[in-house]
């Protein structure tokens, strides 16, 4: 049997937090119902499907690149970054893996990119869902150090109420400083 690795990534596109990658192998005698594009899903469907992840595949891992990696090398290499992170966190080695996307990080295996593999490729399914919902975990840790913000509430992204707090507060250590929407406030924390 060969062993297929599923990898996303959640969090490129916000304004603060990490952006954070999964590597999943499913399985293919204890299938998982239901995986979809993380995007596509309810957050408490999300939340059981993640522990169905968790609890019925092969093997599974999380990966981060963090604020001041994002900053230091740019979005697209800190989400190689993570993605490398996750696989070389799996337990066992996987034969090739699938990765959503355009740009595959080096891996310690073969990789191929598949555009709108989250949506089409189970595995990719389950290793965005473990990815989107490990990332909300933590933005909602970092709402709890900096509550002016409601990192809980929008993830980090660049919403309106995030960008009020923004420009109300100034950002703190958990924003994408290299981001223009924060550059061009001063930190203030």
């Amino acid at each position: 049997m060969r062993l297929i690795a599923g990898i996303d990534e959640a969090g490129r596109g916000p304004l603060a937090g990490p952006v954070v990658a999964a590597a999943v192998i499913l399985d293919p005698g204890r299938p998982i119902p239901g995986l979809r594009d993380s995007k596509l899903l309810s957050p408490l469907r999300r939340e059981a499907l993640a522990a169905s992840i968790r609890a019925r595949s092969l093997a599974w891992a999380v990966g981060e690149a963090g604020v001041d990696e994002i900053d230091a090398m740019n979005i697209l290499e800190a989400t190689l970054l993570a993605m490398r992170r996750a696989c070389d966190g799996l337990a066992i080695t996987p034969d090739e893996a699938l990765v959503d996307g355009n740009r595959a990080p080096l891996l310690r295996c073969p990789a191929r990119t598949v555009v709108k593999g989250d949506r089409d490729v189970p595995v990719i399914s389950a290793a965005s869902i473990l990815a989107k919902t490990a990332r909300d975990a933590l933005l909602v840790e970092l709402d709890r150090r900096w509550p002016v913000y409601g990192f809980a509430r929008h993830k980090g992204y660049g919403t309106a109420s995030h960008l009020a707090a923004l420009a109300a507060h100034g950002p703190c250590p958990a924003h994408r400083r290299s981001f223009a929407p924060v550059a061009q406030h001063r930190l203030t924390f």
